[in-house]
Protein backbone atom coordinates (compact mmCIF):
# COMPACT_ATOMS: atom_id res chain seq x y z
CA UNK A 1 0.00 0.00 0.00
CA UNK A 2 2.60 2.38 1.23
CA UNK A 3 4.39 1.52 -2.13
CA UNK A 4 1.65 2.62 -4.11
CA UNK A 5 0.95 5.63 -2.53
CA UNK A 6 4.74 6.83 -2.71
CA UNK A 7 4.62 5.69 -6.92
CA UNK A 8 1.52 8.14 -6.97
CA UNK A 9 3.00 11.49 -5.17
CA UNK A 10 6.13 10.31 -7.69
CA UNK A 11 4.07 10.32 -10.65
CA UNK A 12 2.35 13.92 -9.94
CA UNK A 13 5.78 15.28 -8.74
CA UNK A 14 7.01 14.20 -12.46
CA UNK A 15 3.66 15.34 -14.22
CA UNK A 16 4.01 18.93 -12.57
CA UNK A 17 7.73 19.19 -12.97
CA UNK A 18 8.13 17.75 -16.24
CA UNK A 19 4.88 18.77 -17.75
CA UNK A 20 6.71 18.78 -20.96
CA UNK A 21 8.05 15.21 -21.17
CA UNK A 22 4.33 14.00 -19.49
CA UNK A 23 2.62 15.53 -22.70
CA UNK A 24 4.81 14.27 -25.27
CA UNK A 25 4.49 10.40 -23.18
CA UNK A 26 0.70 10.94 -23.56
CA UNK A 27 0.76 11.35 -27.50
CA UNK A 28 2.96 8.12 -28.20
CA UNK A 29 1.72 5.34 -29.44
CA UNK A 30 0.29 2.67 -27.08
CA UNK A 31 1.52 -0.13 -29.63
CA UNK A 32 3.50 -0.86 -33.03
CA UNK A 33 2.18 0.33 -35.89
CA UNK A 34 1.06 -2.91 -38.06
CA UNK A 35 3.27 -1.21 -40.95
CA UNK A 36 6.28 -1.35 -39.03
CA UNK A 37 5.66 -4.86 -37.39
CA UNK A 38 5.58 -5.84 -41.47
CA UNK A 39 8.81 -4.03 -41.74
CA UNK A 40 10.21 -5.96 -38.03
CA UNK A 41 9.16 -8.88 -39.96
CA UNK A 42 11.67 -9.27 -42.13
CA UNK A 43 14.32 -7.05 -41.21
CA UNK A 44 15.15 -8.91 -37.88
CA UNK A 45 16.03 -11.74 -39.86
CA UNK A 46 17.23 -9.63 -42.94
CA UNK A 47 19.32 -7.10 -40.89
CA UNK A 48 19.22 -8.78 -37.60
CA UNK A 49 22.33 -5.96 -36.37
CA UNK A 50 19.31 -2.78 -37.43
CA UNK A 51 16.80 -4.98 -35.49
CA UNK A 52 18.79 -5.26 -32.36
CA UNK A 53 20.08 -1.34 -32.54
CA UNK A 54 16.78 -0.48 -32.85
CA UNK A 55 15.98 -2.86 -30.09
CA UNK A 56 18.05 -0.76 -27.90
CA UNK A 57 16.61 2.39 -28.82
CA UNK A 58 13.75 5.01 -26.88
CA UNK A 59 12.27 4.79 -30.42
CA UNK A 60 11.76 1.12 -29.85
CA UNK A 61 10.01 1.56 -26.01
CA UNK A 62 8.37 4.59 -27.40
CA UNK A 63 6.92 2.11 -30.29
CA UNK A 64 8.04 4.17 -32.90
CA UNK A 65 9.54 1.71 -35.60
CA UNK A 66 10.22 1.68 -38.97
CA UNK A 67 7.83 2.91 -40.61
CA UNK A 68 7.29 6.13 -38.68
CA UNK A 69 10.48 7.04 -39.91
CA UNK A 70 10.95 5.91 -43.39
CA UNK A 71 7.21 6.68 -44.20
CA UNK A 72 6.73 8.97 -47.76
CA UNK A 73 4.12 10.78 -49.51
CA UNK A 74 3.18 10.34 -52.98
CA UNK A 75 4.94 12.41 -54.99
CA UNK A 76 7.79 13.16 -53.26
CA UNK A 77 11.43 12.64 -55.81
CA UNK A 78 12.93 9.61 -53.46
CA UNK A 79 9.74 7.86 -52.29
CA UNK A 80 9.56 3.94 -54.00
CA UNK A 81 7.04 1.48 -53.09
CA UNK A 82 8.63 -1.37 -51.00
CA UNK A 83 6.34 -4.68 -49.79
CA UNK A 84 3.72 -2.83 -50.10
CA UNK A 85 4.30 0.54 -48.43
CA UNK A 86 5.47 3.70 -49.67
CA UNK A 87 8.80 4.53 -48.13
CA UNK A 88 12.19 6.70 -48.68
CA UNK A 89 15.62 5.50 -47.78
CA UNK A 90 16.53 9.38 -46.31
CA UNK A 91 14.97 10.13 -42.85
CA UNK A 92 15.42 13.86 -43.09
CA UNK A 93 15.41 16.77 -40.63
CA UNK A 94 11.69 17.32 -41.57
CA UNK A 95 11.14 13.25 -40.79
CA UNK A 96 12.34 13.93 -37.67
CA UNK A 97 10.37 16.87 -37.03
CA UNK A 98 7.43 14.96 -36.54
CA UNK A 99 8.36 14.26 -33.01
CA UNK A 100 11.06 16.16 -32.71
CA UNK A 101 10.36 19.75 -33.52
CA UNK A 102 12.13 21.51 -31.01
CA UNK A 103 15.56 20.25 -31.94
CA UNK A 104 14.99 20.61 -35.54
CA UNK A 105 13.91 23.73 -35.81
CA UNK A 106 16.99 24.67 -33.78
CA UNK A 107 19.42 22.22 -35.89
CA UNK A 108 18.37 23.14 -39.43
CA UNK A 109 18.65 27.28 -38.41
CA UNK A 110 22.36 26.36 -37.23
CA UNK A 111 25.66 26.87 -38.74
CA UNK A 112 25.98 22.60 -38.58
CA UNK A 113 22.90 22.26 -40.87
CA UNK A 114 24.32 25.02 -43.41
CA UNK A 115 27.61 23.26 -43.48
CA UNK A 116 27.12 22.15 -47.54
CA UNK A 117 27.72 25.77 -48.25
CA UNK A 118 31.18 25.22 -47.98
CA UNK A 119 30.71 23.85 -52.02
CA UNK A 120 31.43 27.38 -53.08
CA UNK A 121 34.80 27.74 -51.40
CA UNK A 122 38.06 27.86 -52.40
CA UNK A 123 37.45 23.95 -50.29
CA UNK A 124 35.48 23.09 -53.29
CA UNK A 125 38.15 24.26 -55.69
CA UNK A 126 40.72 22.24 -54.45
CA UNK A 127 39.02 18.87 -54.43
CA UNK A 128 37.38 19.06 -57.91
CA UNK A 129 40.41 20.66 -59.25
CA UNK A 130 43.28 20.73 -57.88
CA UNK A 131 43.27 17.39 -56.62
CA UNK A 132 40.77 15.84 -58.51
CA UNK A 133 39.36 15.44 -61.67
CA UNK A 134 35.53 14.63 -63.70
CA UNK A 135 36.58 10.52 -63.54
CA UNK A 136 33.59 9.80 -61.74
CA UNK A 137 30.54 9.93 -63.91
CA UNK A 138 27.40 8.88 -62.72
CA UNK A 139 23.25 9.20 -63.98
CA UNK A 140 23.49 12.54 -61.88
CA UNK A 141 27.11 13.80 -63.20
CA UNK A 142 26.82 12.35 -66.76
CA UNK A 143 29.99 14.85 -67.31
CA UNK A 144 31.72 13.60 -64.22
CA UNK A 145 32.85 14.38 -61.21
CA UNK A 146 35.72 14.52 -58.53
CA UNK A 147 35.83 11.17 -56.22
CA UNK A 148 38.43 13.75 -54.14
CA UNK A 149 34.98 16.01 -53.73
CA UNK A 150 33.01 12.67 -53.11
CA UNK A 151 35.01 10.51 -50.73
CA UNK A 152 35.93 13.99 -48.79
CA UNK A 153 34.70 17.35 -48.44
CA UNK A 154 31.28 15.80 -48.77
CA UNK A 155 31.07 13.10 -46.59
CA UNK A 156 31.43 15.85 -43.22
CA UNK A 157 29.76 18.70 -45.26
CA UNK A 158 27.46 16.93 -47.26
CA UNK A 159 26.54 16.39 -50.71
CA UNK A 160 23.43 17.72 -52.67
CA UNK A 161 21.36 13.91 -52.50
CA UNK A 162 20.43 13.48 -56.27
CA UNK A 163 17.45 11.08 -57.58
CA UNK A 164 17.84 8.90 -60.38
CA UNK A 165 15.30 8.64 -62.74
CA UNK A 166 14.29 5.15 -61.63
CA UNK A 167 14.00 6.67 -57.82
CA UNK A 168 17.43 5.08 -56.53
CA UNK A 169 19.76 7.65 -55.04
CA UNK A 170 22.80 8.44 -57.02
CA UNK A 171 25.93 6.42 -56.10
CA UNK A 172 28.20 9.89 -56.06
CA UNK A 173 25.77 11.81 -53.56
CA UNK A 174 24.68 8.75 -51.49
CA UNK A 175 25.60 7.23 -48.80
CA UNK A 176 26.22 10.46 -46.74
CA UNK A 177 25.77 11.04 -43.61
CA UNK A 178 27.68 15.34 -43.87
CA UNK A 179 26.13 17.65 -41.34
CA UNK A 180 24.78 20.21 -43.91
CA UNK A 181 23.48 17.34 -46.26
CA UNK A 182 20.71 18.70 -48.95
CA UNK A 183 18.22 16.10 -48.95
CA UNK A 184 15.59 15.29 -51.78
CA UNK A 185 12.90 17.15 -49.67
CA UNK A 186 15.24 20.37 -49.45
CA UNK A 187 16.04 20.81 -46.07
CA UNK A 188 19.17 21.33 -45.23
CA UNK A 189 21.08 18.80 -42.53
CA UNK A 190 21.78 15.14 -41.11
CA UNK A 191 20.45 14.56 -37.76
CA UNK A 192 22.23 10.99 -38.10
CA UNK A 193 25.81 12.78 -38.37
CA UNK A 194 25.93 12.70 -34.72
CA UNK A 195 22.82 10.47 -33.90
CA UNK A 196 24.26 7.40 -35.62
CA UNK A 197 21.15 5.05 -36.73
CA UNK A 198 19.45 3.00 -35.59
CA UNK A 199 20.30 2.79 -31.39
CA UNK A 200 20.18 6.68 -31.54
CA UNK A 201 22.54 6.68 -28.18
CA UNK A 202 22.53 9.41 -26.30
CA UNK A 203 25.85 8.55 -24.51
CA UNK A 204 27.02 8.02 -28.19
CA UNK A 205 26.21 11.47 -29.16
CA UNK A 206 27.43 12.56 -25.98
CA UNK A 207 31.37 11.36 -26.51
CA UNK A 208 33.90 13.78 -27.97
CA UNK A 209 34.78 10.82 -30.87
CA UNK A 210 31.22 11.54 -32.24
CA UNK A 211 32.24 15.50 -32.94
CA UNK A 212 36.27 14.00 -33.72
CA UNK A 213 34.57 12.38 -37.05
CA UNK A 214 34.82 16.05 -38.97
CA UNK A 215 36.26 18.59 -36.16
CA UNK A 216 40.30 17.06 -36.75
CA UNK A 217 43.22 17.51 -38.89
CA UNK A 218 45.26 19.82 -39.80
CA UNK A 219 42.83 23.07 -40.19
CA UNK A 220 40.44 22.63 -37.73
CA UNK A 221 41.78 19.57 -34.99
CA UNK A 222 39.15 20.28 -32.42
CA UNK A 223 39.50 16.42 -31.18
CA UNK A 224 42.90 16.31 -30.98
CA UNK A 225 43.16 19.63 -29.37
CA UNK A 226 40.70 18.41 -26.80
CA UNK A 227 42.87 14.99 -26.10
CA UNK A 228 45.86 17.15 -25.41
CA UNK A 229 43.66 19.46 -22.85
CA UNK A 230 43.12 19.86 -19.16
CA UNK A 231 39.04 18.55 -20.07
CA UNK A 232 39.77 16.21 -22.39
CA UNK A 233 42.85 14.36 -20.00
CA UNK A 234 40.51 14.33 -17.21
CA UNK A 235 37.35 13.21 -19.58
CA UNK A 236 39.59 9.79 -20.27
CA UNK A 237 40.84 8.79 -16.73
CA UNK A 238 37.12 9.44 -15.80
CA UNK A 239 34.93 8.34 -18.20
CA UNK A 240 33.16 5.65 -16.08
CA UNK A 241 31.82 8.46 -13.97
CA UNK A 242 30.74 10.91 -16.48
CA UNK A 243 27.01 9.06 -16.53
CA UNK A 244 27.02 9.48 -20.12
CA UNK A 245 23.22 7.83 -20.26
CA UNK A 246 21.54 10.17 -17.66
CA UNK A 247 18.29 11.11 -19.36
CA UNK A 248 18.80 14.92 -18.21
CA UNK A 249 22.45 15.22 -18.10
CA UNK A 250 23.13 18.42 -16.24
CA UNK A 251 26.63 19.45 -15.43
CA UNK A 252 27.43 19.57 -11.88
CA UNK A 253 24.45 17.41 -10.86
CA UNK A 254 24.49 14.15 -13.07
CA UNK A 255 28.82 14.38 -13.40
CA UNK A 256 31.75 17.15 -12.59
CA UNK A 257 34.78 15.35 -13.71
CA UNK A 258 35.00 17.23 -17.01
CA UNK A 259 33.07 18.50 -19.69
CA UNK A 260 32.57 17.19 -23.25
CA UNK A 261 32.45 19.10 -26.38
CA UNK A 262 28.25 18.73 -25.98
CA UNK A 263 28.78 19.68 -22.44
CA UNK A 264 29.86 22.99 -23.72
CA UNK A 265 28.25 23.73 -26.64
CA UNK A 266 25.00 21.73 -26.12
CA UNK A 267 23.99 20.01 -23.41
CA UNK A 268 21.87 21.50 -20.56
CA UNK A 269 22.69 23.38 -17.27
CA UNK A 270 20.66 24.44 -14.19
CA UNK A 271 19.82 27.32 -15.68
CA UNK A 272 20.17 26.89 -19.46
CA UNK A 273 18.26 24.37 -21.50
CA UNK A 274 19.48 21.61 -24.04
CA UNK A 275 20.15 23.54 -27.27
CA UNK A 276 21.22 21.79 -30.93
CA UNK A 277 22.36 25.41 -32.49
CA UNK A 278 25.75 24.59 -31.63
CA UNK A 279 26.54 27.91 -32.51
CA UNK A 280 24.96 29.88 -29.68
CA UNK A 281 27.99 29.46 -26.99
CA UNK A 282 30.21 30.68 -29.02
CA UNK A 283 31.59 34.47 -29.81
CA UNK A 284 34.21 33.87 -32.62
CA UNK A 285 33.96 32.14 -35.77
CA UNK A 286 37.59 30.97 -36.19
CA UNK A 287 36.97 29.24 -39.44
CA UNK A 288 37.41 32.63 -41.65
CA UNK A 289 40.89 34.19 -42.59
CA UNK A 290 40.33 37.41 -40.66
CA UNK A 291 38.25 37.76 -37.12
CA UNK A 292 34.80 37.43 -37.41
CA UNK A 293 31.88 36.76 -34.69
CA UNK A 294 29.61 33.41 -34.97
CA UNK A 295 26.45 35.92 -35.67
CA UNK A 296 27.58 37.82 -38.54
CA UNK A 297 28.06 34.28 -40.43
CA UNK A 298 24.63 33.62 -39.60
CA UNK A 299 23.72 37.10 -40.27
CA UNK A 300 25.30 36.41 -44.21
CA UNK A 301 23.42 33.26 -44.26
CA UNK A 302 20.03 34.51 -43.41
CA UNK A 303 19.70 33.10 -40.10
CA UNK A 304 17.12 34.06 -36.79
CA UNK A 305 19.94 33.52 -34.76
CA UNK A 306 22.15 36.48 -35.68
CA UNK A 307 20.31 38.60 -33.21
CA UNK A 308 22.34 36.44 -31.15
CA UNK A 309 25.30 38.54 -31.13
CA UNK A 310 29.02 37.26 -30.06
CA UNK A 311 29.07 39.03 -26.43
CA UNK A 312 25.44 37.24 -25.38
CA UNK A 313 26.66 33.91 -26.96
CA UNK A 314 30.03 34.54 -24.72
CA UNK A 315 27.91 34.75 -22.07
CA UNK A 316 25.98 31.59 -22.78
CA UNK A 317 29.37 29.76 -22.38
CA UNK A 318 30.49 31.45 -19.43
CA UNK A 319 27.34 30.49 -17.67
CA UNK A 320 28.59 26.62 -18.44
CA UNK A 321 32.05 27.36 -17.25
CA UNK A 322 30.87 28.92 -14.42
CA UNK A 323 29.58 25.07 -13.31
CA UNK A 324 33.34 24.26 -12.68
CA UNK A 325 35.22 27.23 -12.67
CA UNK A 326 35.28 30.80 -10.55
CA UNK A 327 34.57 34.13 -12.43
CA UNK A 328 38.36 35.10 -11.91
CA UNK A 329 39.68 32.17 -13.85
CA UNK A 330 37.26 32.67 -16.68
CA UNK A 331 37.80 36.35 -17.14
CA UNK A 332 41.52 35.57 -17.33
CA UNK A 333 41.35 32.61 -20.03
CA UNK A 334 38.82 34.75 -22.10
CA UNK A 335 41.75 37.69 -21.71
CA UNK A 336 44.41 35.33 -22.60
CA UNK A 337 42.70 33.94 -25.89
CA UNK A 338 41.16 36.97 -27.09
CA UNK A 339 44.95 38.33 -27.06
CA UNK A 340 45.69 35.11 -29.24
CA UNK A 341 43.57 36.78 -31.87
CA UNK A 342 44.25 39.67 -31.66
CA UNK A 343 48.11 38.72 -32.06
CA UNK A 344 46.89 36.22 -35.32
CA UNK A 345 44.73 39.46 -36.33
CA UNK A 346 47.22 42.30 -36.25
CA UNK A 347 50.78 40.08 -37.01
CA UNK A 348 49.44 37.53 -39.93
CA UNK A 349 46.23 37.85 -41.19
CA UNK A 350 46.11 41.35 -42.04
CA UNK A 351 48.95 42.29 -43.47
CA UNK A 352 48.99 38.88 -44.77
CA UNK A 353 45.39 39.23 -47.04
CA UNK A 354 47.09 42.63 -48.23
CA UNK A 355 50.36 41.38 -49.23
CA UNK A 356 48.80 38.24 -50.83
CA UNK A 357 46.00 40.38 -52.82
CA UNK A 358 48.73 42.55 -54.13
CA UNK A 359 50.92 39.28 -55.33
CA UNK A 360 47.81 37.88 -57.06
CA UNK A 361 47.22 41.45 -58.96
CA UNK A 362 50.65 41.23 -60.32
CA UNK A 363 50.58 37.76 -61.00
CA UNK A 364 47.73 37.70 -63.32
CA UNK A 365 49.22 40.81 -64.98
CA UNK A 366 52.49 38.61 -65.81
CA UNK A 367 50.06 35.21 -66.85
CA UNK A 368 47.21 36.63 -68.31
CA UNK A 369 44.63 34.35 -69.50
CA UNK A 370 46.94 31.59 -68.46
CA UNK A 371 46.91 32.53 -64.70
CA UNK A 372 44.84 29.95 -62.75
CA UNK A 373 44.74 29.90 -58.20
CA UNK A 374 46.93 27.00 -57.18
CA UNK A 375 48.96 26.35 -59.86
CA UNK A 376 51.78 28.21 -57.76
CA UNK A 377 53.42 28.20 -54.43
CA UNK A 378 52.52 31.51 -53.32
CA UNK A 379 49.05 30.30 -52.68
CA UNK A 380 49.12 27.11 -51.05
CA UNK A 381 51.63 29.39 -48.61
CA UNK A 382 48.53 31.93 -48.17
CA UNK A 383 45.80 29.23 -47.92
CA UNK A 384 47.96 27.29 -45.38
CA UNK A 385 48.94 30.31 -43.27
CA UNK A 386 45.22 31.10 -42.44
CA UNK A 387 43.78 27.88 -43.08
CA UNK A 388 45.83 25.54 -41.44
CA UNK A 389 47.93 27.06 -38.92
CA UNK A 390 45.76 30.15 -38.27
CA UNK A 391 42.93 28.23 -37.37
CA UNK A 392 44.84 25.96 -35.58
CA UNK A 393 46.18 28.59 -33.04
CA UNK A 394 42.52 30.05 -32.66
CA UNK A 395 40.97 26.97 -32.26
CA UNK A 396 43.58 25.85 -29.53
CA UNK A 397 43.61 28.73 -27.49
CA UNK A 398 39.99 28.49 -27.37
CA UNK A 399 40.04 25.07 -25.56
CA UNK A 400 43.47 24.78 -23.49
CA UNK A 401 45.83 23.25 -25.47
CA UNK A 402 49.05 24.57 -25.66
CA UNK A 403 51.44 22.34 -27.62
CA UNK A 404 48.90 22.70 -30.24
CA UNK A 405 48.89 26.92 -29.63
CA UNK A 406 52.70 27.06 -29.86
CA UNK A 407 54.12 24.56 -31.57
CA UNK A 408 51.34 23.50 -34.36
CA UNK A 409 49.78 27.68 -34.17
CA UNK A 410 52.33 29.78 -33.86
CA UNK A 411 55.73 28.14 -34.61
CA UNK A 412 54.42 27.24 -37.89
CA UNK A 413 52.99 30.51 -38.70
CA UNK A 414 56.28 32.52 -38.05
CA UNK A 415 58.26 29.61 -39.95
CA UNK A 416 56.44 29.60 -43.10
CA UNK A 417 55.99 33.60 -42.92
CA UNK A 418 59.44 33.82 -42.89
CA UNK A 419 60.87 31.11 -44.04
CA UNK A 420 58.08 30.62 -46.93
CA UNK A 421 55.73 33.90 -47.69
CA UNK A 422 58.29 36.39 -47.49
CA UNK A 423 60.87 34.79 -50.19
CA UNK A 424 57.65 33.66 -52.38
CA UNK A 425 56.41 37.42 -52.38
CA UNK A 426 60.14 38.76 -53.32
CA UNK A 427 60.15 36.20 -55.80
CA UNK A 428 56.51 37.80 -57.44
CA UNK A 429 57.98 41.42 -57.66
CA UNK A 430 61.19 39.86 -59.57
CA UNK A 431 59.26 38.22 -61.70
CA UNK A 432 57.13 41.65 -62.28
CA UNK A 433 59.70 43.65 -62.39
CA UNK A 434 60.93 41.49 -65.81
CA UNK A 435 57.46 41.20 -67.71
CA UNK A 436 55.06 43.60 -68.98
CA UNK A 437 54.77 47.31 -68.04
CA UNK A 438 51.34 46.91 -66.33
CA UNK A 439 52.88 43.77 -64.24
CA UNK A 440 56.05 46.35 -63.58
CA UNK A 441 53.82 48.91 -62.20
CA UNK A 442 52.21 46.23 -59.62
CA UNK A 443 55.47 44.61 -58.85
CA UNK A 444 56.65 48.33 -57.50
CA UNK A 445 53.48 48.84 -55.27
CA UNK A 446 53.71 45.28 -54.58
CA UNK A 447 57.60 46.19 -53.41
CA UNK A 448 56.50 49.42 -51.49
CA UNK A 449 53.66 47.49 -49.36
CA UNK A 450 56.21 44.45 -48.26
CA UNK A 451 58.39 47.17 -47.01
CA UNK A 452 55.78 48.77 -45.10
CA UNK A 453 54.64 45.43 -43.77
CA UNK A 454 58.60 44.70 -43.09
CA UNK A 455 59.03 47.66 -40.75
CA UNK A 456 56.19 47.47 -38.86
CA UNK A 457 56.95 46.67 -34.97
CA UNK A 458 55.41 43.32 -35.29
CA UNK A 459 58.16 42.26 -38.36
CA UNK A 460 60.93 45.19 -38.40
CA UNK A 461 63.27 42.54 -36.02
CA UNK A 462 63.85 40.16 -38.68
CA UNK A 463 65.28 42.90 -40.97
CA UNK A 464 67.80 44.13 -38.22
CA UNK A 465 65.36 47.02 -37.01
CA UNK A 466 64.58 45.73 -33.87
CA UNK A 467 63.41 48.10 -30.85
CA UNK A 468 66.29 48.37 -28.76
CA UNK A 469 64.14 49.21 -25.49
CA UNK A 470 61.75 45.96 -26.57
CA UNK A 471 65.54 43.86 -26.98
CA UNK A 472 66.76 45.14 -23.74
CA UNK A 473 63.67 44.21 -21.56
CA UNK A 474 63.54 40.69 -23.20
CA UNK A 475 67.19 40.64 -22.23
CA UNK A 476 66.72 41.72 -18.88
CA UNK A 477 64.17 38.78 -18.44
CA UNK A 478 66.20 36.35 -19.78
CA UNK A 479 68.88 37.01 -17.37
CA UNK A 480 66.22 37.10 -14.23
CA UNK A 481 64.96 33.48 -15.31
CA UNK A 482 68.87 32.11 -15.93
CA UNK A 483 69.64 33.40 -12.53
CA UNK A 484 67.60 31.57 -10.61
CA UNK A 485 68.96 28.36 -11.33
CA UNK A 486 72.51 29.27 -10.53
Amino acid sequence: MKKIVWLAITACFLIAATGAFALTKVNLPKELSKASEECVGCHKEMNVNIYQQWGDSKHFRANIGCYECHEAEKGESDAFEHEGHLISIIVSPKDCARCHEKEVDEFVNSHHAKAGRIMGSLDNLLAEVVEGNQGMKTEGFPNGISAAAVNGCWQCHGSVVKVNRDGSLDPATWPNTGMGRVNPDGTEGSCTACHQRHEFSVAQARQPENCGKCHMGPDHPQIEIYQESKHGINYYANKEKMNLNSPKWIVGEDYFAAPTCATCHMSATDDMPVTHNVGLRIKWNNRPPQLKQAHETDKKWGLESAKITGDMRKANMVKVCEKCHNNNFIEAFYTQYEAQLTLYSEKWAKPGAKLYSKATEVLKAVKGDEYSKFSQMIDYTWFELWHHEGRRVRHAASMFAPDYTQWHGNYELARNWYGAYIPELKEVIETGKHSNKKAQKLSGELEELLVQVQNDQNHRWSIGKEDPAVKADRVKRGKAFQSRYK
